[in-house]
């Protein structure tokens, strides 16, 4: 029992120095055009250990004492086989000799003779697995069946002041089926470069019992600790393999670049069809805020302002059709058109809603009289023009807003802060000017429906990702070349993330096949290439086609989570979703604050959004359903709207969500 104390306890420690290798080696990780096909051999000790009850050894012999437990060391010798198409998942196969013998613990025949046995019962054992790499290095898991084919079954049955007996086991199973569980890690031992790359890979394993009791009678069954070393060899493919036409990009395909110990990760989304255009139906949601200019008690001018004649004939939902702009992933020149007519929207709900009432909360930030003046500029307009009674809207003034955009101890672009909480508030209770977008305190107006066509969606884009290029790399850029050797550049690039319109790497062309080369420059002087592919086609307009698009946008609070919309996201948007249908979210920030800290914040709502409509989706049985999210902070060229104007700036606080036709 000593022996196999001591094979357990070297089995946990090798386990853990292994586990502890994988999560810390990444210098050992197989890297790009490494082999998909793996060929070599294995040794290992095989502890074997025997529990149970034998005493009927043949037809021939039955001993006069059972026995219960032993254990021995025998050998473990395999031909294998592994397959691994990428770094993470793979299979492996395992042909082996399997020898499970040892030796009982000693028993006493009643005579008071001492009496031993031992066995070398061996197997042709198959061993199927699952290779797993779980942090894509070196160090893997694996698990599966084994299928047992019994080679010797001898035995050798010893009693004091009595010949030896050697004999067959009787009651053999001739096949059986158990099961394995085991870890090991990869250790080159040539060079990168080479093409024949060669491993050695010390492993541990465990056999269960489980299944597998040797003989049909009695009850004696083992299990098994194995700790060896594999020698694997392989052959490396081409660096840049032929891809057909119809390869489509449909996943990411991850490249590593090695840069020092850290590695830049080179990935490419293309859309399977590129569509030029889409006719969207967007829900707006409306501010509650009218921003006012410093030094001036007036309404802006950007802001739409209507004589009494005008006021008459305005309807809300003219602004649904009729305005200039498009819903693109650039500038958004539709919906602040839409915006800047706040002021009349109320206007016409509050004449459509009689019973309805508005408080206006102007804050100067200089003094409440000044605040409280704002707001009657904007009382008054609603008045004269719109013919509101006075008694419905009551003002207010304060030196800074209920949620401020400057906060306390803040000392980073007060300018711009400042401006934001320079403005008027119109705040109601009445549900016909509201929208519960999150919960019962929004202070968001009841949104505007808008219908336009969308121009070069989001998804339309060929979107390029170099993970760990903004701490590693000066720049970056990307070369797509066509089957013609046509070559247009992109970049330079100094982010993780760049995109590209899908619809103008195909040009005039309506479909094609493109080598995508990203080039590389370290911060060391050191260059680095890693290539990938895509398959572009247009796709035909279809006007019965049709988008949605929702947005949830985020006042200057970092306290406020994604989680504040949850009853939006699940009760509103997830039933709207098909099955099969697609949802785009992308997450943005205005360009005040630290960029990587917008860019987390950004990528952390999308994904947060994106797990309540999964929830909402799966209790609702709804299937087939593919996200795309994206979190990109404060890059100006992804961003909803420009950052001139504190308006812009509260709108790109925002998580948008594109659900687009299954079809």
């Amino acid at each position: 029992m000593l022996q196999f104390y001591i094979a357990k306890r070297k089995f946990a420690i090798i386990f853990l120095m292994l586990l502890f290798a994988g999560l810390t080696g990444n210098t050992q990780e197989v890297k790009s055009s490494q082999p998909i096909w793996w060929f070599g051999g294995s040794v290992a000790a095989n502890f074997n250990y025997f529990r149970g009850t034998t005493q009927m050894l043949n037809e021939d012999l039955t001993v006069p004492t059972a026995f219960h437990k032993g254990n021995g060391i025998k050998p473990y010798v395999s031909l294998l086989t592994e397959y691994r198409p990428n770094k993470i998942w793979g299979g492996m196969l395992n042909v082996a000799f399997d020898n499970r013998g040892g030796k009982f613990n000693g028993e006493v025949a009643p005579c008071n003779c001492a009496m031993t046995l031992s066995t070398n019962i061996s197997y042709l054992t198959v061993e199927p697995s699952l290779r797993l790499a779980p942090f894509a290095s070196a160090f893997y898991v694996f698990a599966g069946p084994t299928l047992n084919f019994n080679m010797s079954k001898a035995f050798t049955y010893t009693q004091e002041k009595q010949t030896d007996t050697r004999g067959d086991w009787s009651s053999v199973r001739e096949t059986s089926i158990s099961g394995q569980v085991g870890a090991g890690m990869d250790f080159p031992l040539s060079a990168r470069t080479s093409a024949i790359q060669m491993i050695l890979s010390p492993f541990v394993s465990f056999q269960t019992d489980f299944g597998h009791a040797p003989r049909s009678v009695e009850s004696w069954d083992l299990y098994t600790i194995r700790m060896g070393t594999a020698f694997k060899f392989g052959k490396r493919g081409k660096s840049t393999p032929a891809v057909s036409p119809a390869a489509v990009m449909a996943k990411p395909v991850i490249i590593p670049a090695v840069v020092g110990e850290k590695e830049v990760q080179f990935s490419v989304r293309a859309p399977k069809v590129v569509p030029l255009k889409r006719k969207v139906k967007e829900t707006f949601v409306l501010g509650n805020s009218v921003f006012f200019d410093l030094g001036s008690t007036e309404i802006p001018n950007r802001y739409v302002k209507l004589n009494q004649t005008q006021a008459i004939s305005f309807k809300e939902e003219d602004l649904q059709e009729s305005q200039p702009g498009n819903l693109n992933s650039g500038r958004s020149s539709r919906q602040l058109v839409v915006y800047h007519n706040v002021l009349n929207i109320m206007g016409d709900r509050l004449r459509a809603n009689p019973q309805s009432s508005i408080t206006l909360t102007g804050a100067s930030g200089r003094s409440p009289t000044e605040g409280k003046i704002m707001a009657e500029t904007i009382k008054q307009y609603l008045v004269i023009v719109f013919g509101i009674d006075a008694s419905r809207i009551s003002t207010e003034g304060r030196d800074k807003p209920v949620n401020p955009s400057e906060q306390p101890g803040g000392t980073k672009e007060l300018a711009l802060l400042r401006e934001e909480d320079r403005r008027v508030d119109i705040v109601s209770i009445s549900p016909e000017l509201l929208m519960q977008v999150g919960g019962i305190s929004s202070s968001f107006l009841k949104p505007v429906q808008i219908t336009a066509v969308q121009e070069d969606p989001l998804d339309s884009h060929v979107i390029f990702t170099a993970t760990g290029a903004e701490e590693l790399l000066s720049s970056w850029s990307v070369k797509v070349t066509d089957e013609q050797g046509n070559v247009q550049s992109y970049g330079p690039y100094k982010k993780d993330q760049a995109s590209v319109s899908g619809k103008t790497i195909l040009g005039n062309s309506t479909q094609g096949n493109y080598n995508i080369l990203m080039l590389g420059q370290t911060k060391g002087g050191d260059s680095i290439r890693k290539e990938s592919y895509v398959s572009l086609m247009k796709m035909d307009d279809d006007p019965k086609q049709e988008g949605l698009r929702y947005s949830i946008v985020f006042e200057f609070d970092k306290a406020k989570t994604i989680d504040t919309y949850e009853k939006f996201l699940t009760d509103i948007i997830a039933p709207l979703i098909p099955e099969n249908g697609t949802v785009i979210i992308h997450g943005h920030t205005d360009n005040i604050g630290d960029e990587k800290y917008n860019q987390s914040l950004s990528q952390e709502r999308a994904l947060g959004a994106q797990k309540i409509i999964e929830h909402a989706l799966s209790s609702a049985g709804k299937k087939g359903v593919k996200f795309e999210t994206y979190g990109f902070g404060k890059d100006a060229g992804m961003a909803p709207f420009e950052n001139n104007l504190p308006e812009e700036r509260f709108y790109n606080r925002t998580v948008i969500i594109d659900i687009i036709p299954g079809k």
